[in-house]
């Protein structure tokens, strides 16, 4: 079946880059992040979140995040197309699984999900369609039980708004400032209270979420660099190159045949059986 339910590692999730989490971005399909071990931070639209063992975080489709992999943590990300019967939270969640019970049936969930991913049966997409509705079965439930969250302050909720505005417009080019002034605030304000909801000041936010979809662009495809400069609202494509390489201090050019060199080493890795 098409668009079926998808389980990753994080290392799956990252493909070996750590700017893919790394960096603010959105992803076209809803996200079930499972840890079971060890510690890790995301921004989750705008405000910044500890993640621990056997913590759960739902991310919408479309919902601006960030999420810094720790090597020692290990978790699981269930990806699920919007849409469909299995239904996921309209905003982000952070759910902390205290009963053993309850975590148990979300692992035993995505264990199921991963065998039918990898096991090559007839069905398996289907199959994989039957288990996220049941995820997400769980992942409502848990929803009832949690304990309600404390409302968020008059910062966190100006940077949740600032958040959505970015992953909105983020490709228009137009500065800061003009968020500050669409959302009523001066950049200083707007600033202060981005930096003490997650972290980062407005324009960081900014800056890093459209250089997250330029390496997208051009690690991933095929767009002359003037192109991809012109769709990210760059006046030209040498601005475009000076951004890149104060970012990454590599150039467009450079940064996208490292990536496909990288790429191809990994297809050319030699293959582990087990016997």
């Amino acid at each position: 079946m098409t668009d079926a339910p998808q389980i990753l590692t994080f290392a799956q999730w990252s493909r070996g880059a750590p700017w893919r989490l790394g960096l603010p971005h959105s992803q076209p399909r809803h996200a079930l992040i499972w840890v079971t071990r060890g510690q890790t931070r995301a921004n989750l639209g705008g405000l910044r979140r500890g993640i621990g063992a056997h913590n759960a975080l739902a991310i919408p489709a479309g919902t601006l995040f960030s999420l810094e992999v720790n090597p020692a943590c290990y978790g699981q990300v269930c990806l699920i197309a919007p849409g469909g019967p299995a239904l996921m939270p309209d905003t982000p969640e952070l759910l902390r699984i205290r009963d053993g019970q309850s975590q148990g049936e979300l692992t035993a969930l995505l264990d199921a999900m991963t065998r039918e991913s990898s096991a090559g049966r007839p069905f398996a997409g289907e199959a994989r369609h039957a288990l996220a509705i049941m995820v997400t079965v769980w992942l409502r439930r848990a929803l009832i039980e949690q304990e309600a969250p404390p409302r968020p302050t008059a910062a966190q909720r100006l940077t949740t708004a600032y958040a959505a505005l970015v992953e909105q417009d983020f490709a228009t080019g137009q500065p800061m400032a003009a968020y500050a002034r669409d959302l009523g605030v001066t950049p200083t304000h707007l600033t202060r209270s981005c930096k003490a909801a997650c972290g980062l000041t407005a324009a960081d936010l900014l800056v890093q979420r459209v250089l997250h979809r330029a390496r997208e662009m051009l690690e991933d495809g095929d767009d002359a660099v003037r192109h991809v400069a012109a769709q990210l609202g760059f006046g030209s494509a040498a601005y475009f190159s000076r951004f890149i390489a104060h970012h990454t201090k590599l150039s467009p050019s450079e940064l996208r045949r490292r990536a496909r060199k990288a790429v191809s080493g990994a297809d050319q890795l030699p293959r582990i059986t087990r016997t």
